[in-house]
């Protein structure tokens, strides 16, 4: 194993991204109401794209000698993402996943600058996942920013 520091980042983004899609999953399903349906759809459709990015993360674990956690052992932290009592609650989901992508941000920007110079193969995954976070926190910001705007007449 390389590097502590950068394999607990690695582990920390593992585990949080695993628990995203568990917790879109969940939104995606209990979501209902007017005006849901786009956040549903985001939210259903990124399940697959953060599964994805959880098996790049264990890879990297493996390639580093380190073993991807299993469900054990990963820390659970989501929680204002967690399904709302309110099916219909909708800010609290939209509100939930931009706090959830911005932690991601945070732990890929750490990530980042921990392997820069050292590990360059985990400084550029965190580089390219990074870059798909800004583009999931721009479009949960785009869903708060409507639902701050006064309904049209």
């Amino acid at each position: 194993m390389r590097s502590t520091p950068i394999v607990s980042l690695l582990q920390v983004a593992y585990a949080a991204e695993l628990e995203t899609v568990q917790n879109y999953l969940a939104n995606s399903v209990w979501l209902e109401g007017l005006g849901t349906q786009e956040v549903v759809d985001a939210l259903a459709d990124n399940v697959a794209e953060k599964l994805g990015y959880a098996g790049r993360l264990a890879q990297r674990l493996k390639q580093l000698g380190a073993c991807p956690p299993g469900s054990l052992v990963v820390a659970r932290n989501q929680v204002l993402l967690q399904p709302a009592e309110d099916p219909t609650d909708l800010r609290h989901v939209v509100g939930g996943a931009l706090a959830a992508t911005r932690q991601l941000i945070a732990t890929f920007g750490a990530l980042a600058a921990a392997a820069v110079g050292t590990d360059p193969v985990t400084a550029a995954l965190a580089v390219q996942l990074l870059a798909a976070e800004e583009k999931h926190r721009c479009l949960f910001e785009g869903f708060l920013k409507s639902l701050d705007r006064p309904p049209a007449v």
